[in-house]
């Protein structure tokens, strides 16, 4: 139901709101590096598709630490090294690095509230605070095991009642060390809860208070004004739907394909706003 749908609106406020920053070769750019993930994504059982993800995904980091730090040569060479690095890292142990972004995709959020909070007038620290609260706070309680009474105490059995899976859900969202340990349950809850919160917070928060980035967002691509967005983001719900009550793999599979756009253009955004890019109400 929300899959597609917090895609498109996503993208919509993203590329509305930041609209000074996804612009021009950059984007370009940045779109074909994130079609080459999203190819990689169709093909799953080939060996190469997971290193090349990777390595595209670092790409575009690279590419945004080069927009936004291009005046500041010193620092731009230590992220690159930083990247490096990190990548690295991730080649040798891609298990983790999977697990890794699936659940920083949740928290990234967080810095786009934080972002938007600017426009608020009273209340900043109390906003700011409240997000920083179920993105950080509920899940440190969650991973403390405060909660697990209400999970079950047979961790298999617990995925089974109430998610219909179980290793397949679980490793996806547990590191490998970590797959026989309470931790695995108390982390596919962490990722059930913010993945519901990232949909409140783009399916209804950001269209509701908003308007500005809609409206430029709109301005640049007037084939989705109005409710068009939200038609398109429905109709391809109901298209996703066929296929995952016909082969669920192929669906997930197609989904994690589309999902890509969304997903890898939040960290170049991020990065060029850590440097210093200005957005439109700044400008």
């Amino acid at each position: 139901m929300f899959g597609i749908l917090h895609n498109v609106l996503e993208l919509r406020y993203v590329s509305g709101r930041f609209d000074t920053i996804l612009t021009g070769r950059f984007l370009g750019l940045l779109v074909v590096l994130i079609t080459g993930i999203m190819l990689c994504r169709l093909t799953p059982m080939l060996p190469w598709s997971a290193p090349a993800e990777i390595l595209l995904g670092y790409l575009v980091l690279a590419v945004a630490c080069r927009w936004g730090l291009r005046r500041r040569p010193l620092l731009l060479w230590t992220a690159l090294a930083a990247l490096g690095c990190a990548a690295t890292g991730s080649l040798l142990f891609p298990g983790y690095h999977f697990v890794f972004l699936a659940h920083l995709h949740n928290v990234v959020p967080l810095f786009f509230l934080w972002e938007w909070a600017r426009e608020l007038k009273t209340g900043r620290v109390a906003f700011r605070a409240t997000q920083a609260a179920w993105v950080l706070l509920v899940p440190a309680l969650i991973l403390a095991g405060t909660f697990d009474p209400w999970l079950g105490g047979d961790q298999d059995g617990a995925v089974a009642a109430f998610a219909g899976g179980g290793e397949r859900l679980l490793s996806a969202y547990t590191p490998p060390a970590w797959l026989d340990t309470a931790l695995a349950l108390r982390l596919l809850v962490v990722f059930a809860f913010l993945q519901t919160m990232h949909y409140v917070v783009w399916v209804w928060f950001m269209p509701r208070h908003a308007h500005p980035a809609t409206e430029r967002f709109e301005q640049r691509v007037g084939a989705l004004r109005g409710h068009r967005a939200w038609l398109l983001g429905a109709a391809g719900a109901l298209l996703l739907a066929v296929l995952f009550i016909s082969d669920y793999t192929g669906g997930k599979t197609l989904y994690g394909a589309i999902a890509s756009y969304h997903a890898y253009l939040e960290f170049p955004v991020l990065l060029a706003l850590l440097a210093g890019a200005p957005t439109r109400e700044e400008t």
